[in-house]
């Protein structure tokens, strides 16, 4: 493990330019990994109590929530105000100050 640190290497290993290349990369791969988990808020109740949380990277984040919320929508069978206010609290619970927008936006589309 202490080939990790910074700054450490061993004496007298020698690698070509090649070689470099691809610790370098691999070593920056490793740094960029971001995990992450989501879980609903535990006063999340009704249809949406037992639902898994998925967190996805999108190129457009607003037609990818808007079509989440519509699978939602439609998976959960939501047919009142008060099922609709508890899935957009679940979505602004679950995501960003700056993803609220787009979270705003995509609801009013609907």
């Amino acid at each position: 493990m202490t080939d990790r640190l910074p700054g450490f290497g061993f004496a007298g290993a020698k690698m070509d330019g090649a070689e470099q290349l691809n610790k370098i990369q691999r070593k920056k791969k490793r740094h960029q990994r971001i995990s992450f988990s989501a879980t609903l808020p535990c006063d999340v109740s009704g249809v949406f109590a037992g639902t898994i949380c998925a967190v996805k990277l999108s190129n457009d984040p607003f037609s990818d929530v808007r079509e989440s919320i519509l699978e939602m929508i439609d998976d959960a069978g939501v047919r009142d105000w008060s099922a609709m206010e508890e899935l957009v609290y679940c979505y602004i619970a679950l995501n960003s100050p700056e993803v609220h927008p787009i979270i705003s936006n995509a609801f009013l589309s609907l």
